[in-house]
């Protein structure tokens, strides 16, 4: 399980594997300017209800949703259908299609992740928007505004609030601080309980921030080493955050090492330096 699946020319992408789009980057440009305005239109709507007496409602065993998230979608995807009407929307809430087509144009988004953060008026709670072509992320944005922070990656990098950022240089794993991401469902909490122990045992601290639309970019922007789950994960929970780990460095795999997709088992984030240490914590969640 080397590196080599991850290394090239650009930040998290294979020398031999270029963009679906690389050849189309005025068309590249156009979606990162529009997934930035989409989740800042997103966000804006989900800020003015945070805190207040919103109606929250179950929607699973384990899962909650507002008014909110609802009506932010709706202002994400009006954002988008003003310069792609015709481009497919993949969505948490109400019936957008549910998976990333391998094949054209489409649109990832989470209104609110970290609804149980934002139920909670817990402030790390973000608005995700990411542009894919060919099944590929080719732009992202994630605004958290309660934090004031907006992330952004496209051709050129990474960014937080329109600065550069890159992951994490830490290479021993004592100093490092990862983040067990995802949530387990009740009948699982053994595969939590095993995440955490071989997180606490092999590296210096743990973070359980609670919406990986924000744990994903602050391991780009170096808060965090590192971050696992064993879990198949929603895109929407995840696209957006993986690529601007990638364009800032960092690696994404699945649990055997593979480069990551939106349709893989497990995800593995890392610094890079870091990455065999943090995959091999991922392996252990489902140790017996």
């Amino acid at each position: 399980m080397t590196d080599e699946a991850e290394r090239g020319a650009a930040p998290g992408d294979r020398a031999d594997e270029p963009s679906p789009v690389a050849d189309r980057a005025d068309d590249v440009a156009e979606r990162a300017a529009v997934a930035k305005r989409a989740a800042e239109a997103g966000a804006a709507v989900a800020h003015e209800h945070f805190r207040s007496d919103i109606a929250v409602e179950t929607k699973g065993e384990d899962d909650v949703v507002t008014e909110a998230d609802r009506a932010a979608q709706r202002a994400v995807i009006a954002s988008i259908r003003e310069t792609f009407p015709d481009d497919a929307v993949v969505g948490e809430e109400e019936d957008e299609r549910k998976t990333v087509p391998d094949d054209g144009p489409a649109w990832v988004i989470d209104p609110i992740d970290g609804t149980n953060n934002y139920v909670r008026d817990v402030r790390i709670w973000a608005t995700a928007v990411a542009a894919v072509v060919d099944g590929e992320p080719v732009a992202a944005a994630i605004v958290a505004p309660a934090l004031g922070d907006t992330y952004t990656a496209d051709a050129t990098g990474a960014y937080r609030n329109g600065e550069p950022i890159a992951v994490s240089d830490v290479d021993e794993p004592r100093d490092a601080a990862v983040d067990p991401t995802i949530w387990w469902a009740y009948d699982a909490r053994d595969e939590y309980a095993r995440a955490c122990e071989a997180i606490v045992t092999r590296f210096g601290d743990m973070r359980r921030l609670g919406a990986a639309q924000v744990v994903l970019p602050t391991v780009a922007a170096g808060g965090l080493e590192g971050t696992i789950t064993n879990l198949r994960a929603n895109p929407w929970d995840t696209v957006a955050g993986v690529f601007v780990i990638r364009q800032a460095g960092g690696r994404v795999t699945d649990l055997d090492g593979n480069r990551w997709r939106h349709d893989s088992k497990g995800l593995v984030a890392s610094n890079g330096a870091l990455h065999d240490a943090v995959l091999a914590a991922a392996n252990e969640i489902e140790s017996d």
